[in-house]
């Protein structure tokens, strides 16, 4: 099964201006695969092969000259020592196209290249597919309730696994594997534990403080294994917007999961037929769709900044999002009725923010609607 990835475009643009180019993301969002279908004359070289990686530590100018130029370096936080000696090959070399490098952690990689390839590489992130991937390959689910259980992942659509099956599987080895590498934690079901909380509280605005009560945590804890979560790519904290408002807002963010499959396992849901009367429904949709709009702007090498608006009087937007230096407004319904009281938040703050109706939608389950003079688009979830 060969998937058409949204990103191949911008990254193959960047590979004709930077000697490097970095691709980072989770576990099995499927990085691997597309560099070698999109670069079948590269060299692909994974450091999680034990032999390679100890030529890599031990020998890092051999391993070099063997690897100079034309050559995917997969999981590359394993060995980051061999990132100061790419540097100097590559400013020697000094061609565009020279390495593609990929990585699962974030916080180990980027510590990494900002002291050894900084203005060399240029930066992507991928994700687990997105509906307009999965829809172009006609892998889309039939309905929402289906696409919030199986999630986007790769693997469950390639090798037809069921979600009950993988997600489990993910979250024991994405532990085992991940979290001991970024962050010393002994405690595994204590750390299971603090995720599932997390899940519970997909799409809310996070008060770190009760959620470390809640794992029987101290708040320091807790705001270090969250920033595991977020270095992984598992959760993502969605920042309030301040620019321009001249209203007291809300100033924690709020916490989505990059895939509602991982969610929909965590919270214990087994199967499709239980989402419809599921109580966290809205919020697993809210969730899949701010997913959704973040994967827009990842493939399309764009920054991951989206942000919503709430103020203290509990006036608040899904999300608002800065493209070309014009504020878009969204917000998220899961229900499958127009209903014009869903723009009565965006228009409170349309004037003030200076949002044009055009720029304006809700995003739910029904039909598409284009916009209106009065009101923003209706987007259907499978056309976003």
């Amino acid at each position: 099964m060969i998937v058409e990835r949204t990103i191949r475009t911008k990254l193959l643009q960047l590979l004709k201006s930077f000697p490097v180019v970095t691709l980072t993301g989770c576990r099995q969002c499927g990085k691997s695969t597309l560099l070698k279908n999109l670069l079948p004359d590269y060299a692909y070289i994974s450091l999680e092969d034990l032999d390679l990686r100890q030529m890599a530590k031990e020998d890092p100018r051999h391993f070099i000259s063997i690897y100079s130029k034309n050559v995917i370096i997969d999981e590359i936080q394993q060995v980051p020592e061999l990132l100061s000696y790419l540097q100097s090959h590559i400013d020697s070399v000094n061609e565009a196209g020279m390495y593609v490098i990929t990585g699962s952690h974030n916080l180990l990689l980027m510590q990494s290249i900002s002291q050894s390839l900084a203005g060399r590489t240029a930066l992507l992130t991928l994700a687990p597919f997105s509906t307009k991937e999965l829809n172009a390959s006609n892998l889309l689910p039939a309905t929402v309730n289906e696409m919030l259980y199986y999630g986007s992942f790769p693997r469950i659509y390639d090798k037809h696994i069921e979600p009950s099956d993988f997600y489990p599987s993910y979250i024991q080895t994405y532990i085992e594997r991940d979290v001991r590498t970024l962050r010393n934690i002994t405690d595994y079901s204590s750390f299971t534990r603090f995720i599932k909380l997390c899940a519970g509280r997909c799409s809310q605005i996070l008060n770190v403080t009760a959620l470390a009560e809640d794992a029987g945590i101290t708040r320091k804890t807790a705001e270090s294994w969250l920033s595991v979560l977020e270095a992984s790519y598992i959760i993502y904290m969605m920042k309030p917007y301040y620019k321009n408002f001249g209203k007291r807002i809300i100033k924690n963010s709020k916490l989505y999961f990059y895939d509602t499959g991982l969610v929909s396992s965590l919270l214990g849901i087994t199967a499709a037929g239980q989402m419809e009367t599921f109580y966290m429904r809205g919020a697993l949709f809210e969730n899949f769709i701010v997913s959704e709009l973040l994967k827009r702007r990842l493939f399309s090498g764009k920054s991951d900044e989206l942000y919503f608006w709430r103020d203290s009087n509990g006036v608040e937007v899904d999300v608002i999002e800065e493209d070309s230096l014009e504020l878009k407004a969204y917000e998220i319904k899961a229900s499958e009725t127009m209903n014009t009281a869903f723009f009565s938040n965006i228009k409170k703050i349309r004037d003030l923010a200076d949002i044009k109706a055009e720029n304006t939608a809700v995003i739910y389950s029904g039909k598409s609607i284009p916009a209106s003079k009065e009101n923003g688009a209706y987007i259907c979830w499978k056309e976003l």
